[in-house]
Parts: C-alpha cells; structure tokens; sequence
C-alpha cells in the first residue's frame, strides 16, 4: 500500500498558513458565523444535516426558508412531522428530515433546549454520525475534531499524496486532519471546506492560489488531479413500473401514503404499481390502477436516479368527471407544492398532468 508523503513544514505551520487564507477568503454563507462571533448550535445542527448528501447551491434557499418558519429547537420540536416533511420535500434522504425533527424533540424536551458540547454528546441524537458530530462541535463549540466532508478528504488525500482508494482512505485522511487542527477548530474545519470548494477543486485546482501549494505533496509529484482515488462504482440496477395520476374535474389530484417503513416512508405520491425489471403491459398496468378508468398512457417517461438503483416509470393519466370510492387524499392544485411530496413524485405528477408542461396547472389551464 502507498504510504502518505509528509509535508515539509510543521503541522502548526500548515495550520496558521490555511487560517490567514481563509481570514482573507472565507466564504459568506447563510448560516455561517461572522468572524469573530460564536456560532449558533442549531444553525450549524440545521445546516450540517441538510448538508449530507446535498450542495450548498441546493441547501441554502431551504435553510432560509427553516429559520424563517422554526427560528429554534423549540419551535422547530413543536412542529406536526407532516409540516418538516413538507418544508423539506425536494431536499431527498427523507429519513433525515425524520431524523432532524426526533432530534430536535430530545433537545428541546430532554436537555432544555440546549445541544450536547461535544461529538460523542451530538452522536446520541438521531441522524448524527461521526462525521456531522465532529463538524456541529468543532464549529460550534471550537471542539478539536477533524470534520472530513468530501471537500477536505480531497485536500488532504493531495496534500499527503494519499493514494489508497476511496473509502478505504477514510481513517487514514482522517487521522492525517486530525494532526492539523488548530485551537481555532471551528474556523479550520470550515476553512479546509472552502479550500477544497474553491481552489482544491476535484478538476484543474488552481495550486498557484493555494496557501499550500508549496507543501502539497501530490502537486510535487504532478498528480494532484488524480487524487483522491475512488473505488469502481458498482452498476446501478434499473426499476421500472406505472404510476397512475388522476385528476378530478376541479383540478385535484388522487395522492395515497407510502408505508411508515421503507424508501420514502410516510411520503405522499400517487398510486404506483409495482417496480420489475420490465415495464408491465398495457392490460397488466391497468390491472394494478387504483381503479377502473379512461386511463391513457403519457408518452414518455420519468427518470429518476435513487442511491442504490435508477427508477423509470411510465405515468397514465385519467382525467375525472366524479371521483371514485378510493383510499388516499385529493389535493388541489394549488396546494400541491405545499404537501410532502418527494422530488420523484413531482415529477410523475408533473408529467401525468400536462406531459412535462408547467408545474401543477391550476385547473383553469388544464389541457383535456
């Protein structure tokens, strides 16, 4: 196995240098701290959750949006779970948002409104791995962790020349930040985050703005572009099935409850058929419809890629005089963008209404 080269300058030395950059360079962001101030825990709790698995660009208009509706723990552990799932429909990993509002509960009930100081506290509550906990109390609380988010393993599988793959890296580059951390955690977890987001980037790094471009040892060796290696990707397998949306003569549409457990648990979608290999024939879709109707087939189909497996899905449509007798919900069009209705389930209902056309038509624009 290759072993991680060793900068020449002292970690104490590679620490000051990166902080003195990000004083000058630090990115502004909604629910970071200005400089000098003490961070809010449920500012940085809020974001880091929203932040796993998820951009900046995609995160920031949510977060906004959460702070306006639950400013505090308190508040966001008073809201129905419904009203979360809804606020962060769009966001995916649903069991984060579950997640978020069980924690959110434990501290306002259970610790007074206040969140556990350090990583082995934040670990207890749901949805806090190692990760998430060292960056809630390195930036929160100055605790001496080493948060590695993508971003700050690229930096630091460059800097060492770390050359064993993805993700069997991970203790290692871990334990190689872990040595850099400064007293000033908080502000070097954050500043290793933008260094990898805005100079260290995966393609063409601008080494010649990078406070370490003398010490990077991957730079030495012409290889920093190839750092970190990843694993292969294993195939992802592809799912196909029918949905059925059916919309009544003001413009509602039928939408039913996925099972508390599971993918997507307890979101609303419409009525979905089952997911195979292949997509079922005409006379087996309509046989798995929640009810006899004139349901006709969009062209097209909907895409959607989930972690484990890739999902396409042909949408039938029926547009209805009277609703039927039927489990599930009817909601307005109108209301459609405020229930929790998961990214993929947009999309279906999107196309099966007007055939990729705009967004939840009111029902004084519907095309018949």
């Amino acid at each position: 196995m290759p072993r991680a080269s060793r900068p020449k300058k002292p970690e104490t030395d590679l620490a000051t240098r990166l902080l003195d950059w990000y004083d000058r360079h630090r990115r502004v962001l909604p629910w970071r701290a200005p400089a000098g101030k003490r961070a809010d825990p449920y500012r940085v709790w809020l974001s880091e959750i929203m932040l796993q698995q998820t951009t900046v660009q995609a995160v920031a208009g949510y977060y906004r949006k959460f702070l306006e509706r639950w400013p505090n723990v308190k508040a966001l552990a008073a809201a129905p779970e419904e009203d979360v799932l809804a606020a962060w429909a769009g966001l995916g990993y649903y069991a984060r948002a579950r997640n978020l509002h069980a924690a959110a509960r434990i501290v306002a009930k259970d610790m007074g409104g206040k969140f556990p100081g350090t990583a082995e506290g934040l670990r207890a509550l749901p949805g806090i791995g190692g990760y998430t906990a060292g960056a809630i109390a390195a930036i929160a609380y100055d605790e001496r962790q080493a948060a590695m988010d993508a971003n700050a393993e690229r930096v630091i599988a460059r800097l060492y020349a770390v050359e064993t793959p993805l993700p069997k890296a991970k203790t290692e580059l871990h334990g190689l930040g872990m040595a850099l951390v400064p007293a000033r955690a908080g502000d070097f977890v954050q500043a290793l985050m933008d260094l990898g987001s805005a100079i260290c980037t995966p393609k063409r790094p601008y080494c010649g703005n990078c406070p370490w471009t003398e010490e990077c040892a991957a730079r030495r060796r012409g290889i920093q572009e190839n750092l970190p290696v990843k694993a292969p990707k294993s195939a992802r397998p592809l799912k196909r099935g029918a949905a059925f949306v059916a919309q009544d003569r003001n413009g509602a549409v039928l939408l039913v409850k996925r099972p508390d457990k599971g993918l997507l648990a307890s979101m609303l979608e419409p009525p979905l058929g089952e997911w195979t290999a292949d997509f079922p024939s005409k006379q087996a879709a309509l046989k798995q419809a929640p009810f006899p109707a004139d349901w006709k087939r969009r062209a097209g189909l909907v895409r959607h890629g989930f972690t484990h497996f890739e999902l396409e899905i042909e949408v039938y449509f029926a547009d209805l005089a009277s609703r039927p007798k039927t489990n599930g919900q009817w909601v307005a069009s109108a209301k459609l963008r405020e229930v929790a209705l998961p990214t993929v389930m947009r999309k279906i209902v999107e196309h099966g209404l007007d055939e990729g056309g705009p967004l939840f038509q009111t029902s004084s624009a519907r095309k018949r």
